[in-house]
């Protein structure tokens, strides 16, 4: 038996869904399978369909995992979904991820800002240095005579 043409559904964002639950509008929530994903269908207290939309675009979220997708609902305070596998195809499931691992990403952010905190800090330092008029200031060539100095000095006593 050929099954009917599926509703279009509206998309809606997260926030859109998260107001709507809050207000008490939303009357049916149900994980529909399609492909070797899952997307959330809602229908409405006002009789609208609606879609978990992606937060940029107005395509359908799709969730791989259930488990992913029930964590989202019950954060927002649905208490009730249904699951619809009809046509759900697990074969079909990607089993790469098209994001890169968050937490090494996140390590990343977290170690460019400490690096910065602390870059940022040695500047503050040698700018109040700088400020400070008891600092003595010594000439770039003075540096270098000090420095060439040094390394003569050190050469000398390696080679015997």
């Amino acid at each position: 038996m050929p099954r009917s043409k599926k509703p279009v559904l509206e998309p809606i964002t997260l926030d859109e869904l998260r107001a709507a639950q809050r207000a008490g509008g939303i009357a049916t929530v149900t994980l529909k399978g399609e492909g070797g994903a899952f997307y959330v269908a809602l229908a409405t207290r006002s009789g609208r369909d609606a879609v978990l939309a992606k937060t940029r675009g107005r395509e359908p979220r799709r969730f791989t995992s259930l488990d992913k997708a029930a964590r989202l609902l019950h954060q927002i305070g649905v208490a009730t979904a249904q699951v619809d596998t009809h046509d759900w195809q697990p074969q079909h499931a990607k089993t790469t991820r098209k994001r890169p691992d968050r937490a090494e990403a996140m390590k990343r952010a977290h170690e460019a800002a400490a690096h910065d905190r602390w870059f940022r800090a040695q500047v503050e330092d040698a700018l109040r240095e700088a400020a400070d008029t008891s600092t003595v200031a010594i000439s770039h060539d003075d540096v270098l005579r000090q420095a060439r100095s040094l390394i003569d000095s050190s050469q000398r006593l390696s080679e015997g």
